[in-house]
């Protein structure tokens, strides 16, 4: 199985309007509720693709029970502690007129260390099992900015590959501690690496610690520096709609690629299409099946010259 862990989940909330106009009371059209939270996202994805898999982290309060009571009917297993805090909630306002989306994110509950402590024995006996590890999102209040660091040694421990995704001092601390993978979106690259040419930041970024770096480039594609060599893989065309969770499937399509032992190239395929199907999905954090279908036999990969 694949594990994924979302240390601050969120209830995604969608409301659609005809047009977002600053200073203005709105008419939502339409309201969609979701299990949210980048580890949760990945998870469905995986789910989708046909891979059994296991989400943990936290919840807690009414929002933690909706989302919960949302996560069951599908296929993911849920794992997630309890918490005292309540689970945050994130809005994301789509203008059907301009298809641009406005997203509010809520901060995190505060996780007690007596929590953390309750979560990392939970953690340990999941990677038992696991083939993979997803790290996911930010960290909410209380929990040490070092706890991605935490995890990947004690995944590396367990001999499980494991990937990285967030951002800032987490994402800096945890590839010192020497992830298989990190999947930094072009802002989050520069950040860690001072560089906003891909190239040159997806080697830092390498030399930094991390064993392979998938970038997003948003339509440009995704830049993939490995061990093996460098690909670029573009989609065919650019969407339009929601871009909520379309870096979440990405990490699916990279992950379920992992499982599966295909080569890189299809790897990036797959994540670019996964990428592209939830851009033209009506609700944050899921994925168009037949728009996937149709872009990722389209979707071009190149190597570059320049050697991982």
């Amino acid at each position: 199985m694949i594990l994924t862990v979302t240390l601050n989940t969120a209830l995604d909330i969608t409301y659609r309007v005809p047009a977002l106009t600053p200073h203005a009371s709105h008419r939502v059209t339409d309201v969609a509720e979701r299990p949210g939270g980048k580890g949760l996202n990945v998870a469905r994805v995986l789910a989708a693709l046909g891979h059994d898999t296991v989400v943990t982290g936290f919840a807690g309060g009414p929002s933690g029970t909706v989302l919960r009571d949302l996560l069951a009917p599908l296929a993911p297993v849920d794992a997630l502690v309890p918490v005292a805090g309540t689970t945050r909630r994130t809005i994301a306002v789509v203008d059907d007129t301009t298809g641009d989306t406005t997203q509010l994110n809520e901060p995190g509950p505060a996780v007690t260390p007596e929590e953390w402590a309750t979560f990392l024995a939970s953690y340990g006996k999941l990677l038992r099992d696991a083939e993979a590890v997803a790290l996911c999102g930010s960290l909410p209040p209380g929990i040490h900015v070092g706890a991605y660091a935490e995890l990947i040694r004690h995944a590396r421990a367990a001999g499980v590959p494991v990937l990285l995704d967030t951002s800032g001092e987490p994402l800096r601390r945890g590839i010192a501690a020497r992830p298989d993978l990190v999947k930094p979106n072009a802002d989050e690259l520069a950040q860690l690496t001072g560089s906003r040419e891909p190239l040159r930041a997806t080697h830092d970024a390498r030399r930094r610690g991390a064993h392979t770096v998938v970038a997003s480039l948003g339509a440009d594609g995704m830049l993939a520096a490995t061990a093996e060599g460098m690909w670029q893989a573009t989609p065919p065309t650019r969407m339009k709609g929601n871009p909520t969770g379309a870096g979440d499937s990405a990490v699916a399509g990279i992950l379920s690629g992992l499982v599966e032992q295909l080569p890189w190239p299809q790897r990036l395929a797959r994540a670019v299409a996964l990428s592209a199907a939830t851009v033209a999905a009506p609700a944050a954090g899921e994925f168009d099946p037949g728009t996937y279908e149709d872009l990722l036999s389209r979707v071009e990969v190149t190597a570059h010259a320049t050697a991982a």
